[in-house]
């Protein structure tokens, strides 16, 4: 592909797709190689959106994901809108490129088909508590024993070495405790509030991915596996006072925590006479073509925005008198000068807006996908373009126990072996409904 036009690549990269998508293209099918971790294989025990979102990821760029899921499947089933039972908008984002398999891993049959789908696995990931997995019989020596090369990856709540350990943890509780909250209090003057998005869950479980694939590129590279942990609470820390330790990051302190920057109140899309836009007028050219573009050349020489310093120093009336400026013109209009004066700035964008965003829709970013049981679904693509391993949606999010008898087969169990399994409910075959 390096010789391909840039037309000639964007169509390369978005064929591999074994999904019906718009305009009516498929592509090869969902075992053809496809994405860079094409051959990483990974148990997932994970439910809800932290682990699955980490898995998701992965199953994006190639690998093959297992989703293990009891017979009353991943709570995000039931969280609608959804066309059909067991099929909820998040449980379909999260898990597509993903095969599910059902075992109740309370039974001893289940138990031992679980830690035989392991031995042909990179890794497993699960997110209960490690005292869960302990009297289930999967700890991390469980599946040692069985496949040495193993990263056993647990993303949970909290450390098992600090005193909060075994606490459960949800994404509300561990933004209110890793200080976002309170952060977004200490901007507005108001109420502590939680990002309206799962935060934590979403930023820890990329954490979480890099963590597995770390540990898969020791294995392979050693020979032997190992246990790991990547707890939220301490994930979303890292996160928080890694941009607010502020004074606090010299012992003894010189100021207070926070950055400043970040904390200003007017630091939020500026109201224009007619919407809101979002500005960032940020180095001493962009303040210095701002102050021109307005007609306030005068303003070069107040010190309070003179040089980068300065303005840090007075970034809560910087950003205010911005906010007063901004006020007096229309939001098109703003646009036009704000281009002119190559100043960074946009139009703030609703959710509707974002998935009709042109250039979103000139990378082939939000894509239609047929999915057998619930028709004509929007998704979003797999992040990024890799020239060589083109990623691909080659998998719909599964049905539950959709892919049990294959996945089981593929373990080296029999029908007749499996036929006991479904006879004591240790496991589903979903196609079966």
């Amino acid at each position: 592909m390096t010789n391909a036009t840039p037309a000639a690549q964007h169509t390369a990269r978005h064929a591999s797709s074994s999904l019906p998508v718009s305009g009516g293209a498929t592509a090869p099918g969902a075992d053809a190689v496809t994405g860079p971790l094409h051959g990483v294989r990974i148990l997932d025990l994970s439910a809800v959106v932290m682990g699955p979102y980490a898995t998701q990821v992965l199953a994006d760029l190639g690998a093959d994901v297992i989703k293990v899921e009891p017979p009353a499947g991943d709570n995000m089933r039931a969280v609608g809108p959804m066309r059909n039972p067991g099929m909820g908008h998040l449980y379909l984002h999260l898990n597509r490129n993903k095969r599910s398999v059902v075992l109740d891993l309370k039974q001893p049959a289940a138990r031992e088909a679980c830690l035989k789908l392991a031995e042909g696995c990179d890794a497993v990931l699960y997110n209960i508590r490690p005292q869960a997995m302990q009297r289930l019989g999967l700890d991390y020596e469980a599946f040692a024993a069985r496949n040495p090369r193993i990263v056993y990856a647990g993303a949970y709540g909290f450390g098992e070495a600090g005193p909060y350990a075994g606490r459960p943890a949800y994404d509300d509780l561990i933004q209110g405790q890793a200080g976002i909250a309170d952060l977004t209090r200490r901007q507005s003057g108001g109420d502590p509030r939680y990002a309206p998005i799962t935060l934590a869950d979403r930023a820890v479980g990329l954490q979480m991915a890099i963590a597995l694939l770390a540990g898969v590129l020791h294995a392979r590279a050693h020979g032997h596996g190992q246990s790991l942990e990547i707890p939220m609470f301490e994930g979303m820390a890292h996160m928080t006072l890694g941009d607010h330790l502020g004074g606090w990051t010299f012992d003894p302190p010189m100021g207070e925590t926070g950055y400043a920057r970040l904390l200003a109140p007017h630091r939020k899309p500026y109201a224009t006479k007619d919407g809101h836009i979002c500005l960032l007028v940020y180095n001493d050219k962009h303040w210095r073509n701002f102050f021109d573009a307005v007609g306030r050349p005068e303003m070069k020489q107040d010190p309070r925005f003179v040089t980068h310093g300065a303005r840090a120093a007075h970034i809560g009336e910087v950003y205010a008198w911005l906010a007063g400026v901004i006020e007096e013109r229309k939001t098109d209009e703003w646009l036009r000068l704000l281009a002119e004066a190559d100043i960074p700035a946009s139009r703030l964008y609703t959710i509707e807006d974002l998935i009709d965003d042109p250039h979103l829709k000139a990378v082939d970013f939000v894509r239609h996908v047929d999915h057998p049981t619930e028709g004509r679904l929007r998704t979003t693509a797999p992040l990024g373009h890799y020239a060589a391993t083109p990623t691909s949606l080659r998998r719909h999010a599964p049905r539950l126990g959709e892919q049990s008898l294959e996945i089981l087969r593929e373990a080296g169990y029999s029908d007749a072996a499996i036929q006991a399994l479904l006879d004591t409910q240790a496991t589903l075959d979903g196609k079966a409904g």
